[in-house]
């Protein structure tokens, strides 16, 4: 399979190599690739070394260090180039083991080799899927290598749906499978952004389809891939925003069956899912904000005085309101009056403290309130019906 595509190397360096992203698959299938490019993918176990960079502790992680500097100034045994590949670092991220002292004192030795220049035909591979990028070995490493980066696909962001379905086709493709189009959007949702989990999920239908059949069905995604946690909390909102109270219905029956708790599928997908209606319903009446599109909804929210954006949600990294969750709730906002969605909250704040405080069953609990969801919708209107002459 084709390695995934990275960020441009921000480095010509033909000795030093690094592969970073908190896209473990990519980061591991991007490694290995080059790995067996750099030794013309032969490895006798003498002339090339593997160090593993997965360290329990402060102490291993320093250990680790020592062992890759012994490796770099060791020249092969029998001559010839050598690739010393320090594989999946666990220590470069911002943790206790990262933090500490003797961790910062094995990584210094490391620069302080590489610094001094490599041995003719040593080359070094550096493989890490966390890396806390205000490291001075990190910012040395940016300077210094080759670096590739493999990182997640925001799902936060307006687009990463689309981003997903550019990268599970051209996988596809390589497997000469072909999705409808009900049947990406639908693997999209349930395999995430991942690429070892969408490899993996493509590979199984490639599997079930067998050698005859290549187009992918939506009810083939169904039979095949599994919901995830986060796809299954996503596929509830989604039920509920639409008013589908018997596919909700079924997706927590399935999540109370697996034992998840009721008051984790509460506030997990039930809870943010009245809310952002809310808010988006409230977004629409009050600031009048435009719904056609995503640059002008999110325009709208921006211009807005920062007393009346303060109350909206924001952003894990701080930096404004969390506008696409909003934009994507406001077409089902639409559904509803205001006056209905806020009794819609004051019924989901009770049902809350039902399932914390009360010895009610929890499985009608949440059934009730999502009868309550569905009945604030307003009424379609229905065309009248016309008289025969």
């Amino acid at each position: 399979m084709t390695p995934p595509v990275a960020a441009k190397p921000k480095s010509s360096s033909s000795t030093f190599f690094a592969i970073i992203g908190s896209d473990e698959g990519a980061v591991r299938e991007r490694a290995l690739h080059l790995h067996n490019e750099l030794t013309g993918g032969t490895d006798d176990g003498f002339t090339h070394e593997t160090i593993s960079g997965s360290a329990d502790n402060s102490d291993g992680a320093f250990e680790i260090c020592s062992s890759t500097v012994q490796a770099l100034l060791t020249v092969p045994m029998f001559g010839g180039d050598k690739v010393v590949w320090l594989r999946n670092v666990n220590f470069l991220a911002d943790t206790v083991t990262g933090r500490s002292q003797r961790t910062e004192s094995g990584l210094a030795s490391l620069r302080a080799t590489l610094e001094q220049g490599l041995p003719q035909g040593v080359k070094f591979l550096l493989s890490a899927l966390g890396v806390d990028k205000r490291l001075a070995f990190w910012k040395f490493v940016e300077k210094s290598a080759a670096v590739e980066v493999f990182d997640l696909i925001d799902t936060s962001r307006e687009g990463w749906t689309d981003q997903v379905a550019g990268l599970v086709s051209q996988r596809a493709r390589e497997l000469g499978l072909v999705f409808e189009p009900a049947a990406l959007e639908l693997f999209v949702l349930l395999a995430g952004e991942a690429t070892q989990q969408i490899g993996s999920e493509l590979e199984k239908i490639d599997l079930y389809l067998g050698l005859e059949r290549r187009e992918v069905t939506e009810e083939d995604v169904r039979r095949v891939v599994p919901l995830s946690r986060a796809a299954v909390v996503f596929e509830t909102g989604q039920a509920i925003q639409k008013g589908d109270v018997a596919r909700a219905i079924q997706l927590i029956d399935q999540q109370l069956a697996a034992d998840d708790k009721a008051i984790s599928i509460m506030r997990a997908s039930i809870i943010p899912t009245v809310r952002n209606l809310f808010m988006a319903r409230l977004i629409i009446d009050k600031f009048k904000a435009p719904t056609g599109s995503y640059s002008a909804f999110s325009g709208a929210l921006n211009r807005l005085p920062e007393s009346d954006r303060a109350w909206l949600p924001q952003k894990k990294d701080g930096s404004g309101v969390n506008v696409y969750p909003l934009y994507l709730c406001a077409p089902m906002a639409a559904n509803f009056e205001l006056d209905g969605l806020l009794r819609v909250m004051e019924s989901t704040q009770r049902a809350d403290q039902a399932l914390v405080s009360t010895g009610l069953d929890h499985r009608l609990v949440l059934h009730r309130l999502l009868a309550e969801i569905a009945a604030a919708r307003k009424p379609k209107n229905k065309k009248p019906a016309t008289r025969r002459r």
